[in-house]
């Protein structure tokens, strides 16, 4: 085989995601490339016209393939980012988006870095929330459930690569049945499946395609999930509380509706705007 160069080599492969119509075909190339051959983004600048070694270089072809079928970058890397910190994701579980990091945002502003409080983390996913509320807030302590063991066993190894898994207990459950105690949790943070039936089939392959469709579907409208957790969450909260949820962009009304109705949160409902300005993070206070 002829010496190439980093540079020729992640263009080739750059070239073949456009080709395959995946998103962002570029930035894909970039992140397979500097997992395969250990360089970071800086030192990608600099040795972009080194001779790479060639079985290397069929590694890289081999991820840039998988990419090419669809799927999606952070499962075929095993981790994505969410608010600076690395989390370890796979087939299972719903890959971290960017507005979630927006409910960190509101608890960072709501306590102290050193305030001690008991929180619950409806639908963890991969822990991203759980994780980094405990990371953030040293004497918090939480609960975080999900229905699916694979989200959980990703969720358990995250707790514990970031060392707080000594402060959180990971359950498998259905939160819009289960019980606690009345009036435990200061914090409830949830993230349940949101889209409705017909909007799964508008949304990227991608997506569609690869992540869990449990994940991401909340039944025929969409806001099953958020209609049968409500109730459970006004119990378990304690008075004060506060629960932060995303939401679909189009479920404001509905979500101001059912929150609305429970007599412990009526007229301390909000609905929040993430940065792109749609309807995004439902909050609501029990007093």
């Amino acid at each position: 085989m002829s010496k190439v160069t980093l540079k020729e080599v992640v263009s080739a492969a750059t070239l073949k995601l456009k080709e395959a119509d995946v998103d962002s075909p570029a930035f894909s190339a970039q992140l397979l490339a500097e997992k395969v051959f250990k360089l970071d983004r800086l030192k990608m600048i600099m040795e972009i016209n080194s001779v790479v070694e060639s079985a290397v270089v069929d590694e890289f072809n081999a991820l840039v393939e998988r990419r090419a079928q669809g799927e999606p970058v952070a499962y075929i890397l095993g981790e994505k980012e969410f608010y600076g910190i690395n989390f370890l994701v796979g087939p299972g579980v719903l890959i971290p988006r960017p507005e979630t990091e927006e409910i960190i945002e509101l608890v960072l502003a709501r306590f102290n870095t050193d305030d001690s409080f008991y929180f619950a983390d409806f639908g963890t996913g991969s822990g991203i929330l759980a994780v980094t509320v405990a990371k953030f807030f040293p004497k918090a302590r939480g609960i975080a459930m999900d229905l699916s063991p694979a989200a959980l066993n990703i969720a358990r190894r995250n707790a514990k690569i970031h060392s707080v898994d000594d402060r959180l207990l990971f359950i498998q459950a259905d939160f819009t049945s289960l019980v606690f105690k009345d009036g435990i949790f200061d914090l409830v943070l949830a993230n349940p499946p949101y889209l409705s039936d017909a909007e799964l089939y508008e949304i990227s392959p991608e997506v569609a395609e690869f992540e869990p469709v449990s994940a991401l579907v909340g039944g025929i409208a969409g806001d099953e999930l958020i209609l049968g957790s409500a109730p459970r969450i006004a119990d378990s909260l304690k008075s004060p509380g506060c629960m932060f949820m995303e939401i679909g962009y189009l479920q404001r009304e509905s979500a101001l509706r059912i929150f609305g109705s429970i007599s412990s949160f009526a007229g301390n409902v909000d609905v929040l705007k993430d940065i792109s300005n749609h309807d995004r993070i439902v909050v609501a206070e029990k007093k």
